[in-house]
């Protein structure tokens, strides 16, 4: 499912003294199969844009009562905002949202503050029941236990628990494992780290591969940490003002480090080296993944020993 936004504008609290847009313009896509990053500062629209992509927020076009704009005598064809997830088109009220979400998974900042049910269970089960009306129970019993063994729990010991007595991160799986117990092809996750210790942001982070791989086609993460962004994803849009800055692969988009500032972001610790040993005349090339940077130095390092060593050895006797 590919996701093709053209000229999304989205204005909070429209029509009154209080009107903040959002999002000015989006035009975005996002391959299927993709792991693709989100970034920006606190009200760059990231997070309105992607709570687009379900249906959370609709699509003028959408409404019960829209209206198509009318072009005025002497100036353009207003711009219509269209989005498609896949075969769905969010523009038109006719599309069947409930569907839609049910192949659109999402996944809010700090997941775990929304579990409500007695037991891990009925918590992982309450998506399913409510997307797959008709489910047998050993039908659903299976697929809970699938999703939860999914996100590294063990089933028999947290099936009866409440999830209110795990701990910060076992709830974080817990919660993830209710979204994906529909298998998804699309997974969004507001900050899927936030709050977190670096072994946690991790463990999380390598769970989001392992389902990326075997549960959902594409996976797509907004985030404010570039280490994240760059040790993970295929490619990153930049959110500033409610605009799309660029989208572009973590190996070209670290290195507009001074338009990334200039938008009060910042930018991988490994991106950061690369700048200072550039200055001190030694590039590299890499991807600024903490891997490739460190294969990269040691090949550097290799490279003038050998060359040091032959230089030596051409100036002997």
């Amino acid at each position: 499912m590919n996701i093709i936004a053209e000229h999304l504008t989205y204005v909070y609290n429209a029509r009154s003294p209080f009107a903040a847009k959002a999002l000015d313009d989006v035009s975005l896509t996002i391959e299927e199969g993709e792991f693709f990053g989100i970034i920006g500062h606190t009200g760059s629209g990231k997070s309105t844009f992607v709570k687009h992509l379900n249906g959370l927020i609709r699509l003028p076009s959408s409404q019960k009562h829209y209206k198509k704009p009318k072009a005025k005598k002497g100036r353009p064809a207003p711009v219509v905002p269209a989005l498609t997830v896949g075969e769905f088109d969010l523009a038109n009220r006719k599309t069947d949202f409930y569907a839609l979400r049910k192949r659109v998974g999402m996944v809010f900042q700090y997941p775990e503050a929304q579990l409500f049910a007695e037991t891990v269970f009925d918590d992982v089960a309450f998506g399913l029941k409510n997307f797959q009306k008709g489910m047998k129970e050993e039908e659903i019993t299976s697929a809970v236990q699938a999703a939860i063994e999914a996100v590294g729990l063990d089933y028999a010991a947290v099936k009866d628990v409440s999830p209110f007595d795990l701990s910060g991160g076992q709830k974080r799986r817990v919660a993830i494992a209710g979204v994906i117990v529909t298998k998804p092809e699309v997974l969004v996750l507001d900050e899927p780290a936030a709050g977190l210790d670096p072994l946690g942001k991790r463990e999380i982070m390598e769970l989001l591969h392992r389902l990326h791989g075997d549960w959902c086609k594409t996976v797509v993460i907004v985030s404010h940490d570039m280490d994240e962004i760059a040790e993970n994803c295929t490619r990153a849009a930049v959110f500033a003002d409610g605009k799309v800055v660029c989208s572009l692969p973590p190996r070209e988009l670290f290195l507009k480090a001074d338009e990334l500032k200039s938008l009060g972001l910042d930018i991988p610790l490994t991106a950061k080296l690369c700048l200072a040993l550039k200055e001190r005349g030694v590039e590299l090339d890499c991807n600024f993944t903490v891997d490739d940077f460190v294969a990269a130095v040691l090949s550097k390092a290799a490279n003038s020993q050998s060359a040091a060593s032959q230089k030596e050895e051409g100036g002997m006797p």
